[in-house]
């Protein structure tokens, strides 16, 4: 299906400690989740909280354990008044980090007036200005430029709760920035739970794809989601994500195109659980199983 060695496999540690709810997962040390990622047999990891800040530091704790960073989240605030040069110097700062690891994939979303971090219900969000809109572009577009002058990309990752959450404000996004400067971040649980289809976004944006999230959706929880109005961080600790291969996403359609499309790079298990209900060493070796199964890799 995939070229050889063209796909690399990357866990997220928010299965373990999550930097958005530091209930779930607190007690988890660094140690444990990178030794328990690399007993499930993946390569590389996103960042977590717990990282250690140094980046000889946690390259070389890494290295030990046979991982490398695949990527990390980055957070942009184009579309709050005055934010800009803050958001440009933070970014110059976290790529710079990145780049030290060795990595090349920055993952950014724009945060700026998001409800993703407080009680209100994930699809009431505020709308946006034409305005705010193109400052939102040409920021990325910014970012994308730096990116490349260092041998990097950006990764636009559409977020639920957020001002591009959906396949509506993604496809504003993407016809607004430049293709060379601007790539996409296909999360198949996002694709979902807002209400799209992830397969499309692969059809659609296949040759802008730089990095792939794979998290599956458990439809009940979803269900409750709508029906009791939960917020984000309601609806994980509800347990809305799994693992791919636990939901109800078709995967094999979705592995079949990306192969069609060339895409070559990392694939992300994200699945952000409570790791008391959902333990995390044994989800990660179900999705690992499950992504050989499926793909062969």
């Amino acid at each position: 299906m995939f070229s050889k060695n063209s796909i690399q496999l990357s866990i997220a540690p928010i299965a373990w400690t999550n930097d958005d709810l530091p209930e779930l997962g607190g007690h988890i040390t660094f140690e444990q989740c990178i030794d328990e990622m690399a007993a499930a047999g993946y390569t590389g990891s996103e960042i977590g909280n717990k990282y250690p800040k140094d980046p000889a530091v946690l390259k070389s704790a890494l290295e030990n354990r046979g991982l490398q960073i695949s990527s990390a989240w980055f957070s942009t605030f184009f579309s709050e008044e005055g934010r800009t040069e803050e958001t440009v110097k933070n970014f110059v700062e976290h790529m710079n980090f990145l780049k030290a690891l060795g990595a090349k994939v920055v993952n950014i979303c724009e945060c700026g007036h998001c409800i993703q971090m407080t009680s209100g219900y994930v699809f009431d969000r505020p709308k946006y200005s034409d305005e705010q809109w193109l400052q939102v572009a040409e920021g990325l577009n910014r970012v994308g430029e730096m990116a490349r002058k260092n041998d990097m990309v950006i990764a636009y990752h559409y977020h639920m709760g957020t001002m591009i959450q959906g396949s509506e404000e993604t496809d504003r996004i993407m016809e607004m920035t430049d293709p060379d400067l601007v790539h996409l971040l296909v999360d198949t649980g996002h694709s979902y739970y807002s209400g799209g289809n992830p397969l499309t976004m692969v059809q659609k944006y296949g040759s802008r794809i730089r990095n792939v999230h794979l998290k599956d959706i458990r439809q009940p929880v979803l269900d409750e989601v709508k029906k009791n109005k939960l917020s984000f961080l309601e609806s994980v600790k509800a347990g809305v994500f799994t693992v791919p291969g636990d939901g109800c996403i078709d995967y094999d359609s979705i592995f079949q195109a990306l192969a069609d499309n060339n895409y070559q790079g990392w694939f992300v298990v994200e699945a952000e659980q409570d790791p008391d209900k959902a333990n995390p060493l044994e989800y990660a070796k179900k999705a690992r199983t499950f992504i050989r199964e499926h793909t062969g890799i």
